[in-house]
């Protein structure tokens, strides 16, 4: 990865919920200017943590950055307030969706503008969510609680494209979806990201869809990175191959159990 190109740059930061409950233990990661960074691991590995910790939105769970620090072009914005910080273009895409049910997808994916005065610009994003997601623009006037699971997901995608994003922090986005919706989201990323240069750094379980698209990989246990590399080296990584994309024989084990495994953890490098 070029160090010169870094949009992102995550140093070896702890996180502490509660006062006490230590979660990330050093996490050190770089995402490059109009990359795709795919984060993973399984179900508490701490990868959601990870991006609320770059989005600052762990005060809301009680929790904090006791170490490390997180730079944004080389500005550091580990104290920086979630508005501020989607100011500076860093929008995270929660878990779950979280469209207001209440609003219309039209109406859900003008919230995405408050930060924003323009309404020209405002006009003009709005029809290049709808290009993007032409889905959404045949149900602009539907209230999201009547929309389906990928038709919210594509709602928040969009909604956080209105606001002119630099990178885009996308949490789960194939979590509840049938298997062709999460084709059609992925496929739909790496668009925004060719055409527009939109970074995104997504956290994710399904790791082959994510070394599909991503460039490059992160993958987590127990709150540390215990391996990266190049999305197609990690896609082909034996160990890799019998963790997490269910290509291996035998019984289901933790990286961690595998002696010739914990010699190439990053931490004991």
């Amino acid at each position: 990865m070029d160090s010169n190109n870094i949009v992102l740059n995550v140093n070896g930061i702890e996180v502490i919920y509660n006062h006490v409950i230590l979660v990330l233990k050093g996490v050190s990661l770089q995402v490059p200017e109009k990359g795709i960074v795919a984060l993973l691991g399984g179900n508490g590995a701490g990868k959601t943590t990870t991006l609320r910790s770059i989005s600052n939105l762990l005060k809301g769970e009680r929790g904090e950055v006791t170490k490390g620090s997180i730079e944004l072009r080389g500005e550091r914005i580990e104290n920086l307030s979630p508005a501020d910080l989607v100011k500076r273009g860093v929008v995270q895409v929660m878990e779950g969706r979280h469209c207001f049910a209440h609003l219309t997808i039209e109406e859900n994916l003008l919230t995405g503008s408050y930060t924003r005065t323009d309404k020209g610009e405002i006009a003009a994003n709005l029809e290049k969510v709808y290009t993007y997601f032409p889905r959404l623009k045949t149900r602009r006037t539907s209230q999201a609680a009547y929309t389906s699971g990928g038709e919210q997901q594509m709602c928040a995608i969009g909604r956080a494209i209105m606001c002119n994003p630099s990178i885009v922090l996308l949490d789960e986005p194939s979590m509840g979806l049938a298997p062709q919706i999460v084709e059609e989201v992925f496929n739909i990323v790496k668009d925004l990201n060719a055409k527009e240069g939109t970074t995104f750094l997504l956290a994710e379980q399904n790791t082959n869809m994510a070394l599909k698209y991503a460039d490059y990989g992160y993958i987590m246990e127990s709150g540390r990175i215990v391996m990266d590399g190049a999305a197609q080296d990690l896609a082909n990584n034996e160990d890799v191959k019998e963790f997490y994309l269910g290509m291996g024989g035998g019984e289901r084990k933790s990286f961690k159990d595998v002696k010739s495994y914990k010699r190439r953890k990053r931490w004991l490098a």
